[in-house]
């Protein structure tokens, strides 16, 4: 599996939990020795390896998540969009700005990220996942994370390999939504998740009742 943009904290929790459950990680960013001082530094348990590499290398694998900061990810992926035809891509893109306390969303022209880097990706399949997750209690397997997933995407088999990806990750459960129309409203709940957790300063996470 590939991340794009993988140095973040986001994308860092996901390799570690990936890995974790036996995968091998391509963990991408624009600057290939900035990818591997990161890697370098990450816990890595499970029998799955974690590579740092260039955003073209990790483009390559055979699923790709995207966790490019927001106003990057279009500029970031059109380049990589022949790496990338045919294959499930996975977007954790959450536009969204800081004001005093508080995170307000960002809708973008398309109604959201999801679908930005659909239009960017036409080859692709988007689908549109792990919005909601703590990212320093993604990263430490050992923090005890249980969080439901929100999964969307407009092909049944593009969000059944997500929630497949999404369920192999220890303390996460996948449940899927619907369509990539619903992407908008999970990218902008992630300001109140964030916003929560800056007022009460923990890490709260996403659990959905009576499924």
């Amino acid at each position: 599996m590939g991340i794009v943009g993988g140095t973040g904290p986001a994308g860092r929790g996901v390799a570690v939990r990936v890995a974790a459950a036996g995968h091998d990680v391509l963990v991408g960013s624009r600057d290939e020795a900035r990818a591997r001082e990161v890697v370098a530094g990450l816990k890595v348990g499970g029998e799955g390896s974690i590579t740092g590499c260039t955003n073209e290398a990790a483009a390559t694998g055979e699923l790709v998540v995207v966790a490019t900061p927001w106003d990057a990810v279009v500029a970031t992926v059109r380049p990589l969009a022949p790496l990338l035809d045919g294959k499930v891509v996975v977007s954790m893109v959450n536009a969204l700005v800081k004001q005093g306390r508080e995170m307000v969303a960002l809708i973008p022209p398309r109604g959201s990220m999801a679908a930005e880097l659909q239009a960017a990706l036409p080859g692709a399949t988007v689908t549109a996942a792990m919005h909601h997750l703590p990212a320093a209690l993604l990263e430490d397997t050992e923090s005890g994370l249980l969080a439901d997933v929100l999964v969307c995407g407009d092909d049944a088999g593009a969000r059944r390999v997500t929630c497949e990806l999404v369920d192999a990750m220890d303390g996460l459960r996948a449940i899927e939504v619907g369509s990539l129309a619903q992407a908008g409203p999970i990218e902008s709940f992630t300001a109140a998740c964030i916003t929560i957790n800056i007022r009460h300063k923990v890490h709260s996470t996403v659990r959905i009742a009576g499924i």
